[in-house]
């Protein structure tokens, strides 16, 4: 059974499929239409959705795209529609008055985003109205008059409306594991059940491919897999850290991460989606391992009782491949604090600057003492089957002056480092030329600074 709080009211659903979408539950179960199917992949916003939790003594909202949330995810929720706001909230009679809608397909998706806002929801804290609506299309209005609508409705601090209580009362009926203790030893019983954390990457496997996923165990919920812990040396995530959550603390350690960060999907996408997630997939193309490998990040994996940490770079072995044992799973992750002689830039190029999948993503991390580079980690994704560093460029740079020359050398040797893939987001030459432009660059900024500061 799962049960959640809609508008105030339990929900119970008997016997649901656990990879039935909330999308499907709301438009064919409940005949709330509102919520609208347009790109079924988390991509354009049109399902968008607030979900609650209890954080503390208060109701955390985060917006979500409901074509991608499997049903079970909402057990122990609080769930608003765009029609819980019955057509009289602010941010409704703001995009009437400005005209902030043609045709009205996406309607409900900016609605639900900038009521989101409004509310002081994970994700939009501080954040400009533009970066906040970032995960939903319009083909129609030129988007003016939506990011107007959302400038006219200050955020408040939420609603006192009894769902913090009522959350309270509820209790989650679906079984999810509620410590790591409990997923480990259910993975022990169960090796080949399938792990779902945010459901950004495998909710596309039901919706786009009809895949059958089996046993699946839902694990977003997990407090223990959910810390974050800033210290003095190092940063340390749990595997089901989502990136709205990690934001700020990536940010800390780095302006370049948390740049990166807002870049990764929408804000539905990034309430979502976790930080063990993106790892555990492997896929080529991840945003954020590049960045962590550069850096010397390591992986803690678990089995049952028994743990072992490797460095983040060797999890990765081959294309769809990882050095993880049936029933292990990734536990947390701790990114060393960057000293203050090291230089780290993590640059993302895609088609799209917004909510769009890396094309390739550079991250670099260079010790310079003395004008000479006594340490350099260089990592791609994009650039292979698997992120991966880039040693023949490392060599290149390691124990010689930080100069032009250097660099050029380095450049050059990036040719040899990878076999790039060759696809629709960039060709292989293309992503060649681009990896070695994003060192020139490093260099070229540099160059620009010190001339400055020497006058």
């Amino acid at each position: 059974m799962i049960r959640f709080l809609l508008d105030g009211e339990t929900i119970e659903v008997e016997d649901a499929d656990p990879t039935s979408t909330v999308l499907d539950y709301l438009r064919y179960t409940l005949r709330r239409t509102g919520t609208k199917e347009g790109c079924a992949e988390g991509d354009c916003g049109a399902c968008t959705v607030l979900l609650g939790e209890l954080a503390g003594e208060k109701v955390e909202w985060r917006a979500v795209n409901a074509c991608i949330l499997f049903l079970p995810m909402l057990d122990g929720k609080a769930l608003r529609t765009v029609e819980s706001l019955g057509g009289t909230h602010p941010v409704q009679r703001e995009l009437v008055e400005r005209h902030g809608s043609q045709c009205g397909f996406c309607t409900p998706g900016f609605v639900m985003s900038l009521y989101g806002r409004s509310l002081g929801a994970a994700g939009t804290k501080g954040v400009p109205v533009g970066d906040v609506i970032a995960g939903n299309l319009c083909r129609c209005t030129g988007y003016g008059p939506i990011l107007a609508a959302g400038e006219a409705v200050p955020a408040t601090a939420g609603e006192d409306d009894g769902t913090l209580e009522a959350l309270r009362a509820l209790r989650p009926a679906y079984g999810h594991p509620a410590t790591a203790d409990e997923l480990a030893d259910l993975l022990l019983e169960n090796p080949e059940t399938r792990i779902v954390a945010g459901a950004t990457d495998v909710g596309l496997w039901v919706t786009k491919q009809l895949r059958d996923l089996g046993a699946s165990v839902f694990i977003g919920d997990i407090a223990d897999l959910r810390r974050i812990e800033e210290g003095p040396d190092a940063l340390t995530l749990g595997a089901a850290v989502r990136y709205s959550e990690a934001r700020e603390a990536l940010a800390r350690l780095h302006p370049d991460l948390g740049e990166l960060v807002r870049r990764i999907g929408g804000v539905q996408v990034r309430n979502a989606g976790t930080i063990g997630g993106n790892i555990a997939n492997g896929s080529p193309i991840g945003d954020m391992p590049p960045a962590l490998i550069a850096l010397g990040a390591e992986l803690t994996l678990r089995r049952g009782t028994e743990r072992r940490t490797i460095a983040l770079e060797d999890f990765f072995l081959s294309y769809g491949k990882q050095d993880r044992a049936p029933a292990e799973f990734v536990e947390s992750v701790r990114i060393p604090r960057p000293s203050s002689d090291m230089l780290v830039r993590v640059v993302k190029l895609s088609k799209r600057f917004d909510s769009d999948i890396t094309g390739v993503c550079g991250a670099f991390a260079l010790r310079i003492a003395d004008g000479m580079v006594t340490q350099a980690r260089v990592a791609f994704g994009g650039m292979a089957g698997i992120p991966a560093r880039a040693p023949g460029c490392e060599a290149a740079l390691t124990g010689q002056p930080w100069s032009e020359e250097t660099v050029e050398a380095a450049a050059q040797a990036l040719a040899k480092d990878y076999d790039p893939l060759d696809d629709l987001r960039g060709s292989a030459a293309y992503r060649r030329k681009v990896a070695a432009n994003l060192l020139r660059r490093i260099w070229a900024e540099q160059s620009e600074t010190v001339s400055v500061l020497h006058g």
